[in-house]
C-alpha cells in the first residue's frame, strides 16, 4: 500500500489560516511577517464584501493593503503604523469573520491550490505590489452619497491576498481583473453621486425660486 502523502501538506495549508478572532489590537493580529500580515489582509476585507457599515474599517483596510503594497515594493517586511496597529476590531465584526471563516477554511482548502506560480514569483513583486496598492486605493476613495461603495474594491483586496498568501496564480489573475472592474466602479459611483447632488441642487433651487 501506498503511503499516504496529500496529508501533511493539507495538515500545513489548514494551519497557515488563522484561528477565530480575538479581540487583540490590529497590530498584534497582523504581525510582521509578509505571509501573516497577507492572510489578515485577506480576512479583514471579506466583510466589506458584505452590505454593512463599520465605521474606518475600509480606510483601515485600505491603508493596510498600501503599507503592505510598500512592502511587496521593497522586498522587505513593514510594520505597521502606531494608530493603525492600535485599532481592535469591533466586537460585532469579530463575530461575523468568526462565522466567514469556517467556510473559508473549507473552501480555500478544497478549490485553491499552488498554480501559475510565476505571478506569485519575486520577480513579479512590483506588478502584485502595484495592483495592491490600486486596489487599496479604490477602497479609500471617498464616495458621495452613494453606501456600500466598498464592495468591489473589496474583493480586488481580498483575491489579490489570498493570492499571493497561497501562491494561487488564479486568484491572482481574478485579482487583477477585479481590480480595474473596482476602479470602473468607483468611478461609476463618483459620476451617480455627482448626478443626484446636481438634481437634488436643481431641486432646491427650483423651490427656493418658486
Amino acid at each position: 500500500m501506498l503511503p499516504h502523502r496529500s496529508r501533511p501538506a493539507r495538515t500545513r495549508r489548514a494551519r497557515a489560516l488563522p484561528p477565530p478572532l480575538s479581540h487583540a489590537t490590529l497590530g498584534e493580529a497582523v504581525g510582521r511577517h509578509p505571509r501573516q500580515q497577507l492572510r489578515w489582509l485577506g480576512l479583514l476585507a471579506l466583510p466589506l464584501l458584505l452590505p454593512l457599515t463599520v465605521p474606518g474599517m475600509a480606510t483601515s483596510v485600505g491603508a493596510l493593503c498600501l503599507l503592505l503594497a510598500g512592502g511587496l515594493l521593497l522586498a522587505r517586511p513593514v510594520a505597521l503604523p502606531a494608530w493603525l496597529a492600535q485599532r481592535r476590531l469591533p466586537p460585532a465584526l469579530g463575530e461575523r469573520l468568526q462565522g466567514l471563516l469556517a467556510r473559508l477554511n473549507q473552501r480555500l482548502l478544497a478549490r485553491s491550490r499552488p498554480r501559475l506560480l510565476r505571478l506569485s514569483s519575486p520577480r513579479y513583486r512590483h506588478l502584485n505590489g502595484g495592483m495592491l496598492a490600486l486596489a487599496g486605493l479604490s477602497m479609500m476613495v471617498p464616495v458621495p452619497v452613494i453606501s456600500f461603495d466598498n464592495m468591489v474594491p473589496a474583493a480586488a483586496v481580498a483575491l489579490l491576498a489570498w493570492g499571493l498568501r497561497l501562491r494561487d496564480g488564479a486568484l491572482l489573475l481574478a485579482g487583477y481583473v477585479v481590480t480595474v472592474l473596482a476602479w470602473a466602479y468607483v468611478a461609476l459611483l463618483w459620476w451617480a453621486g455627482a448626478e443626484i447632488l446636481a438634481w437634488g441642487y436643481r431641486l432646491l433651487q427650483g423651490d427656493w425660486l418658486g
